[in-house]
């Protein structure tokens, strides 16, 4: 992980799930220190996102303090449900800033593996082997900008918040 200093974000390449587990906490810790406007995390299922524990679940409370937006993309969200569920009661509390949208017939591994801000980004190329890049290049963040952007247009709402019954 090349860092200029503490407070420094990842940027370059990474391998590994535990690399991408671990520039994932950094990023949303970033997020929660700088007040990043937006976030947008994309994933075919979020399974193997660091999303269910502590340290990211403060550091997006931290985050949300300042009326940002957050994004979710996915194909599906039963495993995150079934996987994160410190992160889904956040989620809840939260609704009124988190979009949670949905692509449900998208191939899972064509699907982005992406955590986008108008300040730093990570992508996963490989999801199977969690490859990827990581950085804060402006025509790497306007590419995925553009990216997430088509995807989303072909997205529907999906994962409400509450479930209503009779």
């Amino acid at each position: 992980m090349n860092t200029t200093d503490d407070d420094a974000l990842p940027a370059g390449p990474f391998i590994g799930r535990e690399s991408f587990r671990m520039r994932v906490r950094a990023g949303l810790v970033a997020a929660g220190r700088a007040g990043w406007r937006e976030l947008i995390l994309c994933d075919a299922s979020f399974e193997d996102w660091p999303l269910g524990e502590r340290t990211v679940v403060d550091a997006l409370e931290a985050w949300a303090r300042g009326g940002q937006r957050l994004t979710l993309l996915a194909r599906r969200y039963d495993e995150l449900e079934r996987r994160h569920p410190l992160f889904v009661h956040w989620r809840r509390q939260r609704a009124h800033r988190i979009e949670c949208r949905g692509v449900p017939t998208a191939d899972a591994l064509v699907m982005p593996s992406v955590l986008w801000s108008p300040a730093w980004a990570l992508q996963r190329h490989e999801v199977l082997r969690s490859s990827g890049v990581c950085g804060d290049e402006a025509a790497r963040l306007l590419r995925l900008r553009e990216l997430l952007d088509g995807w989303l247009e072909r997205s529907s709402p999906a994962f409400a918040a509450t479930t209503l019954g009779l």
